[in-house]
């Protein structure tokens, strides 16, 4: 039975022992990656925005509670959150969201939104909020990019590094890359919220970061929005995702604005399925409560 394996390594003590071997790193071209193996299909589930103690309500808990019993039943190896665990720092909720969590009988590893204060998700959740998650060939860089002060999202040079070191690491060990961070790189103006990380806060020097490392990164995934699956594809081969949050979506009417990317017509509080095989990677949209689904196909160059 495939295992995830999670490496709480800081971005400090990964930098200082990556450093000694970078130079003997050999990018391949990517015609000789698909040539090495056949990748086994994986699987795995996002969740996000839970939100609990949302309005001082019980709400967002019960919410919570159905979630995670449908995600038990559903096939995955391990959960992503994307972050906002709870509803404004609310300290007496991530003790509810654990238990809630234990019955989902998979690891879930989860990022920090700016409604989760640092010190109080590495009191509950993770001491390491810089992380990285194996699962077969796929590594998860998990990051912590939101302050709570702020709806924008903001990357340290040190965090930018580190995610170049483990995108020359995962090259090394002929994995690929998914980077996980609550607040989304792309730039989303109006009609959108206008939520990013700008500029002078990270954006540029990442996308240059990705640029070399675009034949290793399959995506970008995030949270925040509450707009159910919304996307963009003008960085291929790599893929920008927002996922839908647990608690709520709303609908912008992105589509009908013409709003740059793709926003599904689905808005329900939902979690997302998802499947890489081959050169596809298929997002199922699930409405909590709900059979039916909405989907989006994803090509991986990479991966073909």
């Amino acid at each position: 039975m495939p295992t995830a394996h999670s490496h709480a390594i800081s971005r400090r003590s990964f930098l200082s022992t990556a450093a000694v071997g970078a130079g003997s790193i050999i990018l391949t071209p990517r015609c000789l990656q698909a040539a090495e193996k056949t990748r086994p299909p994986l699987s795995f589930i996002v969740v996000s925005d839970t939100h609990l103690g949302y309005r001082n309500k019980t709400s967002a808990a019960k919410q919570w509670e159905k979630t995670a019993a449908e995600v038990a039943k559903s096939k995955g190896d391990l959960v992503l959150h994307l972050g906002d665990v709870v509803d404004g720092g609310r300290e007496d909720q991530y003790p509810i969201y654990l238990k809630t969590r234990e019955s989902i009988g998979k690891p879930v590893h989860e990022i920090p939104g700016n409604h989760d204060p640092q010190p109080l998700f590495q009191k509950y959740i993770r001491k390491t909020v810089d992380t990285t998650v194996d699962l077969k060939w796929l590594r998860f860089l998990l990051l912590g990019n939101a302050h709570t002060d702020s709806h924008d999202g903001f990357l340290e040079a040190e965090q930018i590094e580190w995610i170049d070191q483990q995108c020359r690491d995962a090259a090394k060990r002929d994995m690929f890359v998914a980077i996980c961070m609550h607040v989304p790189v792309h730039k989303n103006r109006h009609p959108d919220r206008g939520w990013y990380v700008k500029p002078d806060h990270g954006q540029t020097t990442l996308y240059e970061t990705i640029e070399r490392h675009q034949d290793r990164i399959l995506a970008l995934m995030h949270g925040h929005f509450h707009n159910g699956i919304r996307g963009w594809n003008d960085h291929a081969p790599v893929h920008e995702i927002l996922f839908p949050s647990v608690l709520y979506n709303l609908d912008r009417k992105l589509e009908q604005q013409k709003a740059p990317g793709y926003n599904l017509p689905e808005f329900r509080p939902g979690f997302t399925k998802v499947t890489i095989d081959g050169g596809e990677m298929k997002l199922t949209y699930q409405p909590v409560g709900s059979k039916e689904t909405a989907e989006k196909k994803c090509e991986l160059p990479q991966l073909t």
